[in-house]
């Protein structure tokens, strides 16, 4: 995962500084509605809407607008949509394979946006299943590194459940089954180590290693998707190394 999480996490931080951060509050405030609405009020009762609360405080959403979205969800205030996920399948350029996952109140909307998305910056389409199968679902807990060294965490998640743990520089990135998510995190709130975010990803389990114009035409392909308002998250097997990553940067 290093070089795709490593860029995901950077961008992340980014977007809270540029343009984006609009798109992104709305992004994770919608997370936050459907949790509520599929799972209740309670974040306590409800770890997807627990999760999806920590990751919108993590991102500076305002408090104000987190009670709301989850009022909306849970039908305790007007105004909530109706909003249904939906996953598209295609390949990028070089054969880089992508999962488009969407959160959606218009379906039509949603695939018209993301095949232009696709298509004008060398996609295309699959049928689906056929690019799925190079994804598994896993536990992804985003740890910030700090004092913390590997074994710190390691140490603290692997009773949990944890498979792995990876160092993404300045970060560390804990994998375990979707399954074993909840008790991952919770393992690593009891050890009193904070964590920016814990979601259920699709991991690729094989990747195609770019180069810098490998890299630079598939982040302006995610950047694309990610401009639509449907799309909730994007997931790609490409790894790119340190040194890709900082003539990118540049």
């Amino acid at each position: 995962m290093s070089g795709h999480s490593k860029w995901a996490t950077t961008k992340h931080k980014k977007a809270v500084i540029d343009a984006k951060r609009g798109k992104l509050f709305a992004k994770l405030i919608k997370n936050i509605e459907v949790a509520a609405r599929t799972g209740g009020a309670d974040p306590d009762g409800n770890p997807t809407l627990f999760d999806a609360i920590q990751k919108a405080k993590k991102q500076s959403v305002p408090n104000k607008n987190i009670d709301s979205a989850v009022k909306r969800g849970a039908g305790l205030e007007a105004g909530g949509a109706d909003y249904e996920t939906i996953m598209y399948e295609g390949y990028g350029p070089n054969g880089v394979a992508v999962l488009i996952e969407c959160l959606t109140d218009n379906r039509n909307r949603a695939a018209s946006d993301v095949r232009v998305a696709m298509t004008r910056n060398g996609g295309s389409m699959a049928d689906p299943g056929s690019v799925s199968y190079l994804f598994n679902r896993k536990g992804v807990v985003i740890v910030p590194k700090g004092e913390l060294s590997e074994d710190d965490v390691l140490g603290a998640v692997l009773e949990a459940g944890a498979e792995e743990v990876n160092d993404l520089g300045e970060s560390f990135e804990v994998l375990s089954e979707a399954t074993d998510l909840v008790a991952v995190r919770t393992a690593l709130q009891e050890a009193g180590i904070d964590y920016d975010s814990a979601d259920s990803n699709f991991v690729p389990t094989m990747q195609i290693e770019l180069d810098e114009d490998g890299a630079r035409k598939i982040f302006k392909l995610i950047d694309a998707l990610e401009d639509s308002d449907d799309v909730q998250n994007v997931f790609a097997n490409f790894d790119v190394s340190d040194e890709v990553m900082e003539k990118v940067d540049a």
